[in-house]
């Protein structure tokens, strides 16, 4: 039985959904997709009278991978073009980074380790 692993990117209004038999790959376009995405992040200042959004606090793109064993794990851009690894899906849970590790490898470090 192949392990299906399902990526889904949501951009904007956007949202592309791909399918990978291996785990590597999936990791793989996910962080290309990420970098991406963090590199033409330029969200501005939103201000709402009663409440501002500064870029670091808005998620401008959520990649989320879901795969056997009930992995649920992803990436969320911000608009500063920070990026932050997360795991769950309806409860998402920030991933802590090691010290010199970035959030792509903290992702990978916490996905590989469900195996």
């Amino acid at each position: 039985m192949a392990r299906s692993y399902r990526l889904r990117v949501r951009s904007g209004p956007r949202v592309e959904r791909r399918r990978f038999d291996d785990q590597d790959a999936a990791l793989a376009e996910l962080e290309a997709r990420a970098r991406s995405l963090a590199e033409g992040a330029g969200a501005r200042r939103i201000d709402l009278k009663v409440r501002q959004f500064e870029p670091v606090a808005q998620v401008i793109a959520r990649l989320e991978l879901a795969g056997p064993r009930r992995l649920r794990a992803g990436l969320d851009v911000r608009g500063d073009g920070s990026v932050e690894a997360y795991t769950g899906a309806l409860r998402r849970r920030v991933i802590e980074q090691q010290a010199g590790e970035s959030a792509y490898e903290a992702l990978r470090r916490i996905v590989t380790e469900t195996r």
